[in-house]
């Protein structure tokens, strides 16, 4: 008597398409000529502006204390790396408008996994770059101006500062990726998001307090590193970073499902 040979059932994860993009991604990014530049630029900057201001610190006599150098700091290293962190933001989309429709026809991957797949690899490869540089440079500062009195940098502050500024970083990355999923081309989507950004930037350095402003926050890090900041006020500004940052990914997601690929 013949047996019937078992069936195989083979269980398909619906998330293996989005983890492939993403460690993919991830991989090419850090590996390319924009993310290397833009992370070469930053510690060198970071290091020859410590050794500038430790050099007028102990020859000059200017005394300034660790959190202002920090914060000093921590505004060369956004307003510097800026233009490279919108080029690794626009690019993760747009720079493979030629490869899209191989990659969402021909990989079983929807256009929902493949932009959240790109827009989660660019926010952490950002985030936890600048975070890493972030607390590098702290401990720098903490030792090299300390002097004889004690530091006024705190843990909790230090750790607030790079927290308020990659939530900025991921709007940032956010809305890159979003504009260039949007546009037909990298150069296009880097115009657009300039002029957003600029415009954005523009409209809120006139509004009154309380709404947030990108100079008088960069200018207040130096309070926030010592501890000196009200919970209130910078939960409320993480909370409205992370909706700008679920609204762009909305906006990007059904963008981008209704576009021709």
């Amino acid at each position: 008597m013949e047996q019937t040979p078992p069936v195989v059932t083979v269980r398909f994860n619906r998330f293996l398409p989005y983890w492939a993009v993403f460690q993919t991604d991830m991989r090419q990014t850090m590996r390319g000529w924009t993310y290397r530049l833009w992370l070469l630029v930053t510690v060198l900057a970071a290091a020859g502006f410590l050794l500038y201001r430790v050099g007028v610190h102990n020859e000059a006599g200017m005394v300034r204390s660790a959190a202002a150098q920090s914060g000093d700091l921590f505004r060369l290293v956004v307003v510097g790396s800026l233009a490279l962190v919108v080029v690794l933001a626009v690019s993760a989309v747009g720079a493979e408008r030629g490869t899209v429709a191989d990659s969402v026809l021909s990989r079983g991957i929807s256009r929902h996994q493949y932009f959240l797949a790109k827009w989660h690899s660019r926010l952490v490869v950002v985030v936890s770059t600048f975070a890493a540089l972030g607390v590098a440079v702290l401990v720098a500062s903490y030792f090299l101006f300390k002097s004889d009195a004690e530091s006024d940098l705190t843990a909790a502050g230090g750790l607030t500062a790079v927290a308020v500024v990659a939530a900025a970083l991921a709007v940032i990355v956010s809305w890159g990726v979003t504009i260039g999923a949007l546009t037909n081309g990298t150069v296009l989507g880097i115009t657009v998001f300039w002029v957003v950004l600029y415009g954005a930037g523009f409209a809120l350095s006139w509004l009154p307090e309380p709404w947030p402003s990108p100079d008088r926050y960069l200018d207040r890090l130096r309070f926030v590193l010592k501890g000196e900041y009200q919970s209130a006020g910078l939960s409320n500004l993480m909370l409205g970073a992370a909706a700008l940052s679920a609204l762009a990914a909305a906006v990007g997601v059904v963008g981008f499902s209704r576009r021709d690929v």
